[in-house]
């Protein structure tokens, strides 16, 4: 089995004359990471890998989550993540080594909204329908698959286990 996490980048700011890669977290952001961090780590939602977009928002988002795990994963920076389709985030999944067994991706809308949806052939209706009305800024989405290798990774292939957002944990709304 495999899981793919795909955790959108928490609440940011819009500070003038700021290039779109540079905006940082706005307080509401920095907030609400540390509350999906708790969650993934009460949840036993442990990375073996994390692969962050290079824009400031979502790495200040991992630096924000990454304190609540009981263990450090490997990170590494994926530019293509940034700003990117679904296609070709779905190309950076299939490249994953087969030693990693759960995948987090930390990256944007509309990308891991579409691809989130692409993947998740079945699941949780419930949570299919909350992350198809409104995906928002530090929603998480769990997808398992039943394969042995990412490269096996199939559009519909997927069963989503749950999507939660901050608001869903009575952590504040949703955005």
């Amino acid at each position: 089995m495999r899981r793919l996490m795909l955790l959108r980048h928490a609440k940011s700011a819009w500070p003038a004359n700021t290039a779109d890669r540079d905006r940082p977290l706005a307080m509401r952001g920095r907030e609400a990471a540390p509350v999906m961090g708790r969650y993934l780590a009460e949840e036993l939602l442990l990375p073996d890998l994390v692969l962050i977009s290079p824009a400031k928002r979502t790495a200040e988002t991992w630096e924000l989550v990454k304190p609540m795990l009981p263990e450090k994963p490997p990170t590494h920076y994926e530019p293509r993540i940034y700003e990117a389709r679904p296609e070709r985030l779905l190309n950076v999944v299939q490249e994953t080594e087969p030693e990693v067994r759960t995948l987090l991706m930390i990256g944007h809308n509309p990308g891991f909204e579409e691809l989130a949806a692409k993947l998740a052939g079945h699941g949780d209706r419930y949570a299919a329908a909350r992350m198809a009305e409104k995906y928002p800024t530090c929603g998480l989405a769990v997808i398992d698959f039943s394969i042995e290798d990412w490269r096996d990774l199939a559009l519909r292939g997927g069963r989503l286990d749950r999507f939660v957002t901050p608001a869903s944990l009575g952590e504040g709304p949703d955005e």
